[in-house]
């Protein structure tokens, strides 16, 4: 690949060291940012050969210079690149999609702090934890803190000035005991920050300190024969324990540990933390990355550790991880667990991360009623190398009995749901016997020639409902007769008429595909319809031809006649078996009678 001069002396005076290295554009704007064990090694990597992928031969195309940051460690690399495209946010490296604000638990910084929710971070504005993605997650949270503590849920400046020149007055809360009234001087600071610090455990996730020492209060108020006391601290009891009981999903091995998940599809990764604190979930949030070019899932999973640690201010000294990451953090191991705690912890953290995906999926479609159609024909597209989606499909069916009634049918597919206006039935009008391959090439001839003569759209893709054998006939009349190029499919079925495989090329291959893949449901949704369709418009065309023939061989009774005996009794049946004044009815008295004694043979006249 060919690098400009100035460009390719940078490249070679590159030093064989961990950094990160920034790509600029003509208009000299960061392009793209990115980390290496070995700045030389990895950097001549982009020049030195033509890509695989698209995205990345455009990014290299585009590149006039580069400018490089030497550090210590593979870590240090890891943290500045993370810096530097939050920073510039470059074309072509995976973008943060963290558009909405998450929530997170404020202790304010007041000499009696209030604790509340809130989705706006101000510096020097108190402690804050979090974000929290699941809003039920953190108003569970904070009703657990305000039923076991009193703490003030008012606004009031609460300075010992204003205390001391009784300047408030207490509220309800203090009369329904949700509040010590410190606004009156009835509660000392000091008691109040115990309070807090307590609370800040049970935020942190180390609610079994604080359970202990009240189930020491509760047991020595009863020696004491304070039952009533003892009970209110059994209420704050139970309630710690209930809580515990919900979150803990390890046992108290699994200590400071933060569990990542991850997920992708083809433009979107998503990645999950659960932050464990003695055997409890205590927070747990999905971040979502779009991708910009072909990168690598451990790249973008070490970059989201890094995101993600920072965001929530972890530091626990233990990362599980679903899969080798290539990376190493001073203050933490890696783990990836096959089996035990760890391993059940990971699974939870994978189905929490694949349910994000699928809420995300499910907002998309219902912005984009047509986004998942459109899916399920890249996925033809991608399983039969075809140059673009098909959105528009056109299947084949024929029916007949013995070669008689023979007919065929054309449904179509536009963006993978049926359009029946463009729905067609052929009457077979050249093929004698039972010839199906024959009658297929009739109707194929009929339908694509008059497309070609109308100068109609053409199908991006034909399917036949059949093996090899349909679809060569197909291939006879579009590539040899037409000389028109549309990709021609086959849908086989097995001895209890069920879709089987899937069929493309010449000599046509089986694509394998799953029974529960969507796509192999989509197919065989076009094939049962095609068929359907098919059956339908013999039947009834079978129906009409028996009913005819047994009328037709009355003589004097014409047309309109028979539509109106039909219309009337609804089939032969009934007609054979109507009275004389009944038929005379619908039919008038001369060819009433004509047709009852056509069907009562034995009647004298």
């Amino acid at each position: 690949m060919k690098t400009s001069s100035t460009l390719k002396d940078q490249v070679d005076s590159l030093p064989d060291k961990p950094g990160v290295y920034q790509y600029y554009n003509v208009n000299d704007e960061i392009i793209y940012v990115g980390k290496a064990k070995n700045l030389k090694k990895r950097v001549a990597s982009y020049f030195n050969k033509t890509h695989e992928q698209t995205k990345t031969n455009v990014l290299v195309k585009n590149i006039a210079s580069l400018k490089y940051i030497v550090v210590e460690t593979e870590e240090d690399a890891l943290l500045l690149e993370n810096n530097l495209i939050k920073q510039y946010q470059p074309r072509y490296n995976v973008l943060l999609k963290d558009g909405k604000t998450y929530p997170s638990i404020c202790i304010t910084n007041e000499p009696f702090p209030r604790i509340f929710k809130t989705r706006n971070i101000y510096k020097n504005g108190g402690t804050y934890f979090g974000p929290y993605s699941s809003n039920y997650t953190i108003n569970s949270l904070l009703e657990i803190i305000h039923d076991l503590f009193p703490i003030r849920t008012c606004r009031l400046p609460l300075t010992k000035e204003n205390i001391n020149t009784g300047k408030f007055k207490v509220c309800l809360q203090y009369h329904i005991h949700k509040c010590y009234g410190p606004c009156e001087n009835k509660q000392s600071e000091e008691e109040y920050k115990m309070i807090i610090e307590q609370v800040r455990q049970i935020i942190q996730g180390d609610a079994n300190e604080i359970s202990k020492v009240l189930l020491q209060q509760m047991q020595q108020l009863a020696t004491e024969y304070k039952f009533e006391e003892a009970h209110q601290i059994k209420i704050k009891y139970d309630l710690i324990e209930n809580y515990k009981s919900k979150s803990i999903v390890a046992n108290t091995v699994v200590a400071n540990t933060d569990v990542f998940a991850y997920d992708e599809n083809d433009n979107a990764a998503f990645v999950n933390i659960l932050r464990i604190s003695k055997g409890s979930i205590i927070q747990g949030y999905t971040i979502e990355y779009k991708k910009r070019l072909e990168e690598e899932k451990s790249d973008i999973l070490a970059l989201a550790i890094v995101e993600l640690r920072e965001k929530l201010k972890s530091n626990s000294k233990e990362i599980v991880v679903p899969f080798e990451i290539n990376y190493t953090f001073k203050d933490a191991t890696i783990v990836i667990p096959q089996r035990g705690d760890r391993k059940k912890l990971l699974d939870l953290a994978l189905q929490n991360v694949r349910q994000y995906k699928l809420d995300k999926l499910k907002q998309a479609e219902k912005l984009n009623p047509d986004q998942r159609a459109i899916q399920l024909l890249k996925s033809i597209q991608e399983a039969l190398h075809m140059e673009k989606p098909p959105m528009n499909i056109e299947c084949f069916d024929n029916s007949n009995i013995s070669g008689t009634d023979a007919v065929a049918a054309c449904v179509v597919f536009k963006k993978a749901k049926p359009s029946k206006k463009d729905y067609r039935k052929y009457n077979i009008k050249t093929v004698v016997g039972p010839d199906d391959y024959a009658s297929m090439k009739e109707v194929v001839r009929r339908r694509y020639s008059r497309m070609l003569s109308e100068e109609t759209v053409l199908p991006d893709l034909i399917i036949a409902d059949g093996g090899i054998g349909q679809m060569e006939v197909i291939r006879q009349v579009i590539e040899d007769e037409l000389q028109i190029n549309i990709p021609i499919a086959g849908l086989a079925k097995d001895s209890k008429h069920h879709t089987r495989e899937l069929l493309f090329g010449f000599p046509p291959k089986e694509i394998g595909l799953k029974i529960n893949d969507p796509l192999f449901r989509l197919l065989a949704s076009m094939q049962d319809e095609v068929h359907r369709f098919a059956i339908t418009f013999h039947r009834d065309k079978r129906s009409k031809t028996q009913v005819a023939s047994e009328l037709d061989a009355i003589p004097g009774i014409g047309e309109k006649t028979k539509k109106d005996l039909i219309m009337h009794f609804k089939s032969v049946k009934r007609i054979r078996n109507a009275q004389l004044d009944e038929l005379v009815d619908i039919a008038g008295s001369n060819r009433g009678s004509i047709i009852y004694k056509h069907f009562n043979v034995d009647l004298k006249p």
